[in-house]
């Protein structure tokens, strides 16, 4: 209330001073062009003031006096003004328009005032290319609609509105890209972001050309409107843009004028609160009440024209060639048309004329499932029967069903269940045009209205059916489509193949770039939901009236869809039989049993073993788990149970890899792209993940109608729950976003192949050339597996390798990391190798482990410990035993042992010195007293003389006394054999003649 009478003193003290100046100068009188009318501000009571305000200060006199103005709440209605002379509501003029209490944007050939476009700096990275910076990129006009920036910088299209009243802004935009995210957010003039739910925040994404609406409500007072944008481009792909058109915020509370229709729209009537485009082949200019008409002789203009251009000369871009529908005759011929609305001249010089018809040929047979009943059509067999497409339908046999699904490979016309159409950039729907045409063997991409234009195909399945022998509670795989295209390109024309379950958010399943040749795709459906399959192709993604790239097409040769529950049937398939010999009515089998080709009876598939989905009946239908692994009770896949056994030589290794934890995570990076900036790969392992320990990513600025709990569940769109996924997380410094972004989320495992110490396992190979060296004697452990899911660069699926290796230093939990020189975790795009060290990840601990070592005896008592055998290279297992207290014999007793041992063996030997050297003296005497006896025998008389005489040969002596001395090993013989009287010594005597004698 104060500021409210402040200001109108103010004014008046201003209507005073320029009076008296004017009465001082002789100025003129002021008229109603000299000023205009504006209101003061709403004071605490609700009320305020209108004054007039001079166009130009000082140049007349006489301005009206304030006076009290309207509520701050009052408004007008659409197609009306406030008359502020009067203050009432008056009617827009025709040419004009009003929304009463909003406004309008609809005009983009420049960014209209009060809009501004501001990039987010990078910041310095080390990895930022300097000659790649945001200073460019911006939010670009493009006439009907606003552009967002086609590179990775993160740009906001900022606009402030003051509201007097609760309001809202609504505005249609397309966001087709998922490597792109979108948001948009309101704060207030403290710059404190208002609260919004998620919804409102993060923007769902639209089908390719197709324009969604979006509406947010809008507090009284300042909102600060921001459209951002940000992506991340790996190599060198180019996002599409963001368009952004039809701005329009109720609640700024009156509009004191009507806005003048833009160019190409008028508003006959007045009270308009909208004006409406020109008609084909006419114009309008800036305000108008009505539209001119062209020239059709020489002119054309597009709906919405703000001017007529002239008709060029007809060219070969101006037609297309279909195939007509077969007649009563089965016959097909190839006709051409001018594309429509037709812009050429046919009569003028240069000009081409149409080409006339081919001629007329045999109609291409039904599709399978189908039989022509009239000649002319083809209509589906009745349920219960099948056919090839060429012979009648007929029934299956017994013990037999059919397939059901659609398998489209001739094109006279559109299935009845596909839908075709073309959508403009700008403008929506093109007008008069198929998206795709057929064309016998191939529906191939039509013509369109200009060059990047989405062009649709559609097929829409409600729901899939499984054969009545396939228990739906086992089954991994409801249904699967295949397709066979090819494209055939001259400029930058992609192909998308898209997806959307229960009409919730569409998405990319894949898409190729240019030219690609024949080629084959398929995508397993893993959940039975109503499902739209979506194709659209785009000849260039840049804005453009000029037809360049006409030429440029998508084919595709066949279609097979498995399984819809509407399908039709090409073939017939053995089922189960009921064990009661009268029924031959087909009855399901239970989750993990095959049908016996013999019995038509459910067996259970082996332990070890899971079903292969869409196998042939047969026992062939199980196939073996690998090493390592084991299946779960229904059969549906193999996981590992966190056991591992590896036997070398004598010694077993036994592993419970359980330790590591449910799920290990690795947050790999930072990584930069070309522009610098920051991001990471997030990637999520679950080695033992067949007890629903799966591991899940989920995106978080596109999952927008689900809860946090289903997330955390995998339960969104594009959630992933498999065993080894990736998702790319964006932080949020450095960006301008308000929290860390997950985008991009996709599977890298989904089938466990099996684990062994080998470097190969199913034509995977292990790299162990890309992580250090293990310098322990144990070997590392191999986790293989493999994605089921087909890209356009890894046609077989991807594949990882997880190495466990025992690292005693490290925690339980361990660390997780990737190839040096593969920062991504695969050097190919396709196989992707981790490495994870923990303790956890060695073996089980034995007795083999540890050893004993014994203590001193004490007092008789020895003590016994057991340690560990260093370095310790297990974890867990057996524990090591108590310590022992065993009794021992101490030293003093081998002391005293030893000593008397030593004392009685002196003794001895004392002993037997003494009485050997006794015996020697008495063997001594007695050779004395034998030689003495043999000297007595040399005088007696018979002999001259007993001496050897000079000269006399040794030989010549008549006899020789030889005398053995006995060895210590004989006289020990002989001290034994005293006790037999045996008491002799032997003395030889040799003589010539061989004579002894011996004394006794």
């Amino acid at each position: 209330m104060r500021s409210s009478a402040w200001l109108v003193t103010r004014c008046a003290l201003v209507l005073c001073a320029l009076r008296l100046t004017g009465r001082a100068d002789g100025q003129r009188r002021c008229t109603e062009a000299d000023y205009y009318f504006q209101y003061t501000e709403c004071d605490s009571t609700g009320s305020r003031w209108r004054v007039a305000i001079p166009q130009s200060p000082g140049v007349c006199t006489g301005l009206p006096e304030p006076v009290r103005g309207t509520e701050c709440t009052f408004s007008c209605k659409a197609g009306e003004f406030l008359e502020m002379s009067a203050q009432d509501c008056t009617q827009c003029a025709a040419g004009s328009y009003s929304l009463g209490s909003g406004i309008r944007f609809d005009q983009w050939d420049t960014i209209p005032a009060g809009f501004s476009s501001l990039a987010t700096s990078l910041g310095n990275s080390p990895h930022r290319d300097d000659g790649l910076t945001c200073n460019s990129s911006s939010w670009i006009p493009q006439g009907n609609y606003l552009e967002s920036n086609r590179d990775e910088c993160t740009v906001s299209l900022i606009y402030a509105v003051h509201l007097k009243k609760q309001g809202s802004v609504t505005f249609e935009y397309q966001y087709s890209d998922n490597n792109l995210l979108f948001e948009f957010f309101i704060q207030n003039d403290q710059c404190q972001e208002m609260d919004q739910s998620a919804d409102t925040k993060w923007l769902k994404h639209t089908n390719h050309g197709e324009w969604a609406t979006h509406t947010v409500n809008l507090k009284s007072g300042t909102n600060i409107l921001y459209w951002r944008t940000g992506g991340i481009l790996m190599g060198t792909k180019v996002v599409k843009p963001v368009l952004l058109k039809n701005v329009q915020i109720e609640g700024v509370a009156y509009t004191s004028e009507c806005f003048p229709c833009k160019l190409g729209t008028f508003s006959q009537v007045p009270g308009s609160s909208t004006c409406e485009p020109c008609p084909r082949d006419t114009y309008s200019g800036h305000g108008a009440s009505s539209c001119t008409p062209c020239n059709n002789s020489t002119q054309y203009a597009a709906e919405g024209s703000a001017e007529c251009k002239d008709r060029p000369p007809c060219s070969e871009k101006d037609y297309f060639q279909i195939h007509t529908a077969c007649d009563l005759e089965g016959k097909t011929q190839v006709i051409y048309k001018w594309i429509e609305p037709k812009i050429c001249l046919e009569d003028v010089s240069g000009a081409q004329t149409l080409p006339a018809s081919g001629e007329r040929e045999p109609c291409p047979p039904c599709n399978p499932g189908f039989y022509n009943n009239d000649m002319a059509t083809c209509s589906p067999c009745p349920p219960g029967t099948f056919s090839d497409g060429m012979n009648p339908c007929q029934p299956c046999p017994a013990g037999t069903e059919p397939i059901l699904g659609y398998k489209y490979k001739w094109w006279n016309v559109l299935p009845s269940n596909m839908k075709t159409s073309c959508f403009n950039v700008g403008n929506s729907k093109c007008d008069n045009m198929n998206g795709w045409e057929v064309a016998g063997d191939h529906i191939q991409s039509g013509a369109g209205s200009s060059d990047n234009d989405y062009l649709i195909l559609n097929i829409h399945v409600p729901g899939f059916k499984l054969p009545t022998s396939v228990s739906s509670h086992s089954a991994t795989e409801f249904g699967r489509i295949s397709f066979e295209f090819e494209t055939v390109c001259t400029g930058d024309c992609e192909l998308y193949f898209m997806m959307d379950i229960n009409r919730k958010s569409t998405t990319v399943v894949e898409s190729w770039e240019k030219t690609k040749t024949r080629q084959t795709y398929t995508h397993v459906m893993t959940k039975n939901a109503s499902v739209s399959y979506t194709w659209a192709f785009q000849r260039t993604n840049q804005p453009s009236d000029v037809r360049r790239y006409i030429n440029d097409v998508a084919r595709i040769y066949s279609i097979v869809v498995s399984n819809a529950v509407d399908g039709v049937s090409s073939d017939c398939q053995v089922c189960a039989l009921s064990a009661q010999p009268s029924s031959s009515a087909c009855v399901p089998c239970p989750p993990g049993h095959y049908i016996d080709t013999l019995t038509s009876q459910c067996i259970e598939c082996p332990s070890n073993t899971y079903l292969v989905p869409h196998a042939t009946p047969g026992s062939e239908s199980c196939k073996a788990c690998g090493p390592a692994s084991r299946s779960d009770k229904d059969h549906k896949l193999c996981y590992s149970d966190c056991h591992f056994t590896h036997t070398e030589g004598n010694a077993t290794l036994t592993y419970d890899f359980s330790l590591l934890g449910s799920v290990g995570s690795l947050m790999n990076g930072p990584s930069f792209t070309s522009k610098g900036t920051k991001y990471f790969h997030l990637f999520n392992i679950s080695l033992c993940g067949g007890q629903g320990q799966l591991a899940v990513c989920t995106d978080n600025v596109t999952d927008l109608s689900i809860s946090d709990s289903q997330k955390e569940k995998g339960e969104g769109p594009s959630a992933v729950k498999t065993f080894i996924c990736q998702s790319t997380i964006i932080p949020a410094t450095g960006r301008g976003f308000h929290t860390a972004l997950s985008s991009q989320s996709i599977n890298l495992a989904d089938t466990f192949l099996g684990a062994t110490i080998n470097d190969s396992l199913e034509g995977i190979q292990a790299k162990p050339d890309l992580f250090p060296q293990n310098k322990r004697k144990l070997p590392d452990v191999n986790f293989y597996y493999r994605s089921l899911e087909a890209t356009s660069s890894c046609q077989s699926g991807r594949s990882a390798v997880v190495t466990l290796r025992c690292n005693p230093d490290m925690s339980v939990k361990g660390e997780i990391s990737v190839p040096s020189q593969c920062h991504a975790g695969t050097c190919d795009g396709c196989t992707f190798h981790f490495l994870w060290e923990s303790s956890g990840a060695c073996p089980t601990c034995t007795e083999r482990d540890y050893h004993q070592i014994e203590g001193a005896c004490k007092g008789g008592h020895q003590d016994v410990v057991y340690v560990w055998t260093e370095p310790k290279l297990c974890i867990g297992g057996v524990t090591l035993p108590e310590k022992e207290t065993l009794p021992c014999e101490g030293m003093e007793f081998w002391v005293q042992l030893g000593a008397g041992t030593g004392v009685f063996t002196a003794v001895l030997l004392v002993s037997l010195t003494c009485y050997f050297w006794k015996k020697n003296k008495r063997l001594e005497y007695k050779y004395s007293r034998l030689v003495m006896s043999a000297n007595k025998e040399c005088e007696m008389p018979v002999a001259d003389s007993c001496a050897v005489m000079e000269g006399e040969n040794e030989g010549d002596m008549e006899d020789e006394v030889v005398y053995t001395k006995p060895s210590l090993f004989g006289k020990l013989k002989a001290i034994a054999s005293k006790g037999n009287g045996e008491n002799y010594e032997n003395v030889q005597l040799n003589s010539s003649q061989s004579k002894a004698l011996v004394w006794s």
